[in-house]
């Protein structure tokens, strides 16, 4: 299986019509190398859908490039489309047919045999956990189950570049686990490019996270390396409507909504929270997480476009 080399940006930009002059990507520049599990991560509107669906092949943008591999998406699309699978946040089952019909078919169209895609079709049915529903029809299975199947249909592919967007909403917590299990061990020789709403699951699967908001990047690198842009290892987070107390080690970002996080020391961090504590505020602590990264980050970018 031929590896990607790197995924390459520069200067993404995508404007649609009727959206007065609001980009949903904004000169975008993202260099990732093209191994493992790249994650996107942002709220609704990010650009999360927008950047994937250029990626793949099945949109153009307004301005600026991407490549694959070297492979120019625009200009080199068909050369791409031969190397990569997506599972589009859209995707539905056929109501008529079986898992097992729906991967199989769709392994033929891509050019495998009869017997190598039954075989591949129940191989990889078995490890999305679906070996007991492979010959139910489609219409009859829950709306997590459908996922899997779609899930299952670009897995079972030999594409080394595929395209996860949110593959694991509607599927419960077991399920989700299951199917985290399974997309690690297809990272060691494929390239996955996942979006995805939880948090948790890019910080468990993820090599490399991006952060969006707004049509941008506004994070982008390995756990640990996001982690040390807040640079303070504990996270104070006050609902709205409390005074904070003075601060004498640590950043302050609000929110829109008027929440505020402290990032700062551990010993800061428990004396705030004892005066937090007294004044009978609503307030949580901890050692700093994605979610924490993800609160600064985004909240920070909504300032500097403040200022600007």
């Amino acid at each position: 299986m031929q590896r990607a080399d790197g995924l390459d940006c520069r200067g993404l930009t995508k404007e649609y019509q009727g959206s007065r002059g609001r980009r949903a990507l904004d000169s975008i520049d993202l260099q990732v190398p093209a191994r493992g599990i790249f994650s996107l991560i942002g709220m609704n509107g990010a650009g999360k859908t927008t950047l994937v669906r250029i990626l793949a092949t099945q949109l153009e943008p307004t301005s600026g490039t991407a490549s694959i591999d070297g492979l120019d998406v625009v200009k080199q699309a068909k050369a791409l489309r031969e190397r990569i699978a997506t599972v589009p946040q859209e995707a539905r089952t056929v109501p008529w047919m079986t898992p097992k019909q729906t991967v199989l078919s769709y392994l033929m169209w891509r050019g495998t045999s009869y017997s190598a895609s039954k075989a591949k079709a129940s191989e990889v049915l078995a490890k999305v956990g679906l070996e007991q529903q492979e010959d139910v029809l489609t219409r009859r299975l829950s709306g997590g189950m459908k996922r899997k199947v779609m899930v299952a249909t670009v897995l079972a592919s030999e594409a080394d570049i595929v395209f996860l967007d949110e593959p694991t909403t509607g599927l419960d917590p077991i399920s989700r686990k299951e199917l985290w299990a399974y997309l690690g061990t297809l990272a060691k020789d494929r390239f996955l490019i996942l979006t995805t709403h939880y948090l948790e699951e890019a910080e468990e699967l993820a090599n490399i996270i991006g952060i969006m908001h707004m049509g941008r990047i506004v994070g982008l690198g390995t756990l640990d390396q996001l982690r040390a842009e807040v640079k303070q290892q504990y996270s104070v987070r006050v609902a709205a409507g409390h005074e904070l107390p003075s601060i004498t080690d640590g950043r302050v970002t609000r929110a829109r909504s008027g929440e505020a996080q402290i990032l700062t020391t551990e010993d800061e961090a428990y004396r705030l929270s004892r005066q937090l504590l007294e004044r009978g505020a609503r307030f949580s602590m901890s050692r700093v997480s994605l979610d924490d990264i993800f609160f600064h980050l985004v909240n920070r970018s909504d300032l500097e476009g403040t200022r600007a």
